[in-house]
């Protein structure tokens, strides 16, 4: 069963289109490391009457967009071993230095995930 790391991201409205490009170049880099998938998502339908909000959940302020994402591995030793290539590229450094990217870093919720049902 794959194994998945998770992100939920806020992003200010107005860097939504260099989030997307920076997200199209990372993409790209972890997909020819071994990555098996990449997909990144813009909330569209967030608030629910009685249940949780997305937008709460990802710390978003008005004027920011939630980011769902998440890349696919075979396994955590897999992602393990892609993860350790993809952060000695280059091409990825140079969109994590320091105020780089068009989101705040510090707020973006990550984590990994092991299969639980797959159909």
């Amino acid at each position: 069963m794959a194994y998945i790391d998770g992100f939920l991201i806020p992003v200010p409205k107005k860097n939504l289109a260099a989030y997307k490009a920076v997200s199209r170049k990372a993409g790209k880099v972890w997909l020819e490391h071994g990555a098996l998938e990449y997909r990144e998502n813009v909330g569209d339908d967030l608030e629910h009457k009685g249940l949780a909000s997305f937008v709460k959940a990802a710390g978003a302020k008005k004027g920011e967009v939630v980011v769902f994402s998440w890349i696919t591995f075979k396994s955590r030793a897999h992602r393990d071993k892609v993860k350790k290539k993809v952060m000695a590229d280059a091409r990825l450094a140079e969109m994590c230095k320091p105020g780089a990217a068009p989101f705040d870093v510090k707020r973006m919720a990550y984590g990994g995930f092991v299969g639980l049902v797959e159909m």
